[in-house]
């Protein structure tokens, strides 16, 4: 793999789209639930699947890190800053690419913001279809990430495979 400088137009509004979009909808989806329920309140969408449930959360993933919030806030400003830049200087050409590294760095912006903001996170979103697998309750930028992570493994799987038979068919190519 090449690092260029170089993102192409196309691919750069792509990638500030996503960004921008998974901002938003993380912020507004949080300022909905803030400005109409109560700390602690629940809604049931679907009774005992999936409710509205306001909550807060000081720490990481699922409330761990609580107590080192600083550490936690400048190991994100560092992974947001290395993933925007290599939306920047990696050139490629999967759109899958330029749209799951933004949705990673947006939902992490988007958790930034509360951070900042509130000093805590607001999740919502509560899936208790599976109770003793699943009792976490998160929020969109969480879940963008989460989709981000999954979209981009999806990209490294079919990268190898593109490499692979490229090598097959010709293996005196070097790498």
């Amino acid at each position: 793999m090449k690092i260029k400088p170089g993102i192409t137009k196309r691919n750069a509004i792509i990638s500030a789209s996503v960004v921008l979009v998974t901002v938003l909808v993380d912020f507004f989806t949080k300022l909905a639930v803030m400005n109409n329920m109560q700390v602690g309140e629940s809604i049931p969408l679907i009774k005992d699947v999936l409710h509205l449930t306001y909550i807060t959360n000081d720490g990481a993933a699922f409330g761990s890190l609580s107590e080192h919030r600083w550490l936690f806030m400048s190991v994100s400003v560092i992974l947001i800053v290395f993933l925007t830049c290599a939306m920047i200087f990696w050139e490629k050409t999967s759109p899958l690419f330029y749209v799951s590294l933004p949705m990673i760095v947006g939902g992490g912006i988007g958790n930034m913001i509360d951070r900042i903001a509130y000093g805590e996170v607001v999740d919502f979103i509560d899936f208790r279809a599976f109770p003793s697998l699943w009792k976490w309750i998160f929020n969109g930028a969480d879940s963008f990430i989460t989709v981000g992570v999954g979209m981009m493994i999806l990209w490294f799987i079919l990268e190898e495979v593109k490499n692979a038979k490229q090598k097959k068919q010709n293996p005196d190519d070097k790498p």
